[in-house]
């Protein structure tokens, strides 16, 4: 009997020692993708992601040794990854790149220089996932080629705007196809990512709707606390909201703050661009509705996009003859880090899209949004009727 306990302890002893050694072979939140390529003529290969847990960039490179490359590093939870070899362009459309989902598992991949959107890839759910959701619509962007094509070849500015709203009926058919995806899949990765696309969209209840389905791990996921600030910003810019104080110098180089307007007048932000043809196209409008109420008292104050092309806003603001009221710019600096990229104006409304509008009472408070995430024009011309007609 002695014997066997013995022999029964160091059976036990020997099975932990190999659950120790497996675990040491794959650490926790660790991964590798193991892959192969064909028809290379260089020697590298690159991968590029955003850590989860840190948010900081991280670029791996690998020697190609007989057609084969291994990556090897550390993540919390699946993330998006970018594979490329030698690039013959700075396009995301170059045949030499691809995104992936990465995932803290080992995973397989084959690869073929020159056709690097058809990897092969096994071992990431979230890349499967996300694999299945772009075949449903595969067929929708097959049909759009032409338009792109067309698009594509434009040289003309505002005609290429004509051409770029035939997107929307082919969008709108694949926005059904994601938000189906979102709704079917509430605890998968690639709902949070793909969120990030569709919610210049959507308004402020709408967003939050789509967020509270999800389960805690996703709402918990960096890409799903991305969304909550996104959802955060959008409600600030939303009526009943207190608007957000700015001060800038405008076009004519004299100090504009939005505070200089509290209980005397009521503003309307115009967030555009000279470069955005819809918002050009939307100033005659606005230069009606603001030569009927300014004795009443609304102010325009429009926030352009513009801040590395000064030259181009100025010639935009003399041709359409819109220097009839305040003008400054977004404030926006690629270079800026993070905390100062929150002083952005386009920021701290939650601003999508192109051209936006919000309306802020005499309190600062917003009474409306219209544009990206909000009403349309018509709703804007009835509130502004239903405002001045009572004072």
């Amino acid at each position: 009997m002695k014997n066997n306990n013995i022999t029964i302890k160091s059976l036990i002893v020997g099975l932990l020692m190999l659950t120790c050694l497996a675990g040491y072979g794959q650490q926790k939140d660790s991964f590798t993708l193991s892959g192969k390529i064909k028809g290379q003529d260089y020697d590298f290969i690159y991968l590029r992601y955003n850590d989860p847990s840190s948010g900081a960039s991280v670029l791996d490179s690998f020697k190609i040794t007989k057609g084969t490359f291994l990556f090897k590093g550390r993540i919390v939870e699946p993330t998006v990854a970018f594979l490329y070899g030698k690039m013959k362009s700075q396009s995301m459309d170059d045949p030499n790149f691809t995104s992936i989902f990465l995932e803290p598992v080992p995973m397989t991949i084959d690869v073929t220089a020159g056709a690097f959107r058809n990897v092969v890839m096994k071992g990431s759910v979230s890349q499967d996932q996300q694999k299945a959701l772009e075949k449903l619509k595969a067929p929708i962007r097959k049909e759009m080629e032409p338009v792109l094509e067309a698009y594509g070849k434009e040289k003309n500015h505002e005609k290429a705007a004509e051409i770029r709203e035939q997107f929307e009926p082919f969008n709108a058919r694949m926005d059904k196809i994601d938000f189906a995806f979102f709704a079917s899949h509430p605890d998968s990765y690639v709902t949070p990512y793909m969120m990030r696309f569709k919610i210049a969209g959507l308004n402020t209840a709408q967003a939050k709707e789509i967020y509270n389905s999800w389960t805690a791990r996703i709402q918990q996921s960096s890409y799903g606390k991305k969304i909550a600030e996104e959802i955060k910003k959008l409600e600030n810019g939303s009526p009943g909201s207190t608007a957000a104080a700015f001060s800038a110098k405008d076009i004519n180089g004299e100090q504009l703050s939005l505070s200089d307007f509290k209980g005397k007048k009521y503003v309307l932000i115009d967030f555009w661009a000279s470069w955005c043809v819809p918002c050009r196209k939307g100033n005659p409008h606005l230069i009606g509705l603001y030569n009927r109420y300014k004795e009443s008292g609304l102010e325009i104050i429009g926030v352009a996009n513009d801040d590395t092309a000064v030259d181009a806003w100025k010639k935009a603001v003399a041709q359409d003859k819109i220097g009839i009221w305040r003008h400054i710019l977004s404030g926006y600096d690629r270079k800026a880090s993070d905390q100062e990229k929150s002083k952005y104006i386009n920021e701290r409304y939650g601003i999508h899209s192109l051209p936006t509008k919000i309306l802020i009472d005499k309190n600062g408070v917003i009474i409306g949004r219209y544009g990206g995430g909000g009403e349309d024009d018509a709703a804007m011309d009835k509130k502004l009727a239903e405002v001045f007609s009572k004072s």
